[in-house]
């Protein structure tokens, strides 16, 4: 809580540390007493969600606000991707030989750290989704230059926690994917997509689909690995077929190497958001 508060009246904080030592009675133990911000039962009912997605949005919005960020560099990719030391544990030998795809996020995320350093951890800082696998490298390649990233991970099924690397008071928890995918690209100056699966190809098609349409300003938008990108989605078919358009081709670029993302990265000549849909 801030010490700056400018109020004349007493705190949440204060009130809620007040009330946790009144007498214990019949009417002070039922919930219905119980303040209700301080009240987890009461914040988790169905009819709380659209105050849970106000939460969600502002505590990740409010800290990275405090701590004067401003411009971040997204990298989305496979949670299962090993490092090369740790190939030989993949479970095919196509996922083992994806493997140069941790060094190269790793070195990519050094590279634009390197940058963000120059800024104080303001600009250019590197967000992942937290998790291991290319999220890992992401935030470990960071970690490599001295520097901060952001990991935002969320609540699965199966027991999972942020991957080490990730700078701990930038290390947010969620529960609604879409105030997830939101903070991914409020403040987004590149975003790179690594090989990956079902929830790489989300964000991939969803954060293609706001600059498509004109609900995001263009940005860099490259996906590493033409060979593996060029196989698992057949981009011409959906030109010719009339689905999107050859213009819509023009979006985004594949990349190799982290050197030739940070190229791209750095000669971007900034475009506005498109006002209309090639094709429609």
């Amino acid at each position: 809580m801030r010490e700056d508060r400018l109020s004349p009246f007493r705190d949440a904080q204060t009130d809620r540390s007040t009330a946790s030592e009144v007498p214990d009675t019949p009417q002070t133990r039922s919930p219905a007493y119980r303040l209700a911000f301080a009240d987890d039962d009461f914040l988790c009912r169905d009819e709380l969600r659209p105050v849970r997605l106000q939460l969600e949005l502002l505590k990740p919005e409010m800290i990275m606000t405090e701590r004067e960020i401003t411009s971040t560099i997204v990298m989305f990719g496979g949670a299962r991707i090993p490092e090369p030391s740790q190939k030989h544990t993949a479970r095919t030998q196509t996922l083992a030989n994806l493997s140069q795809y941790y060094d190269e996020a790793r070195e990519f995320a050094r590279l634009m750290t390197e940058k963000s350093n120059e800024t104080g951890c303001r600009e250019n800082v590197i967000v992942t989704g937290g998790g291991p696998g290319v999220m890992e490298a992401g935030n470990r390649g960071a970690q490599d230059a001295g520097g901060c990233s952001i990991g935002l991970n969320i609540v699965l099924p199966h027991e999972q926690a942020p991957n080490l690397y990730v700078t701990p008071d930038l290390s947010f928890n969620f529960h609604y994917f879409a105030i997830r995918k939101m903070h991914f690209l409020m403040r987004a100056r590149a975003i790179t997509i690594f090989p990956g699966g079902f929830g790489t190809m989300d964000e991939l098609f969803e954060s293609l689909t706001l600059i498509q349409t004109g609900r995001m300003e263009r940005v860099p938008f490259l996906l590493f690995g033409r060979e593996f990108w060029e196989k698992v989605i057949n981009w011409e078919a959906l030109a010719d077929a009339g689905t999107i358009s050859d213009e819509d081709l023009d979006l985004f670029r594949f990349v190799d190497t982290a050197q030739e993302a940070v190229d791209i990265i750095d000669n971007w000549e900034p475009a506005p958001p498109r006002d209309e849909i090639p094709g429609r």
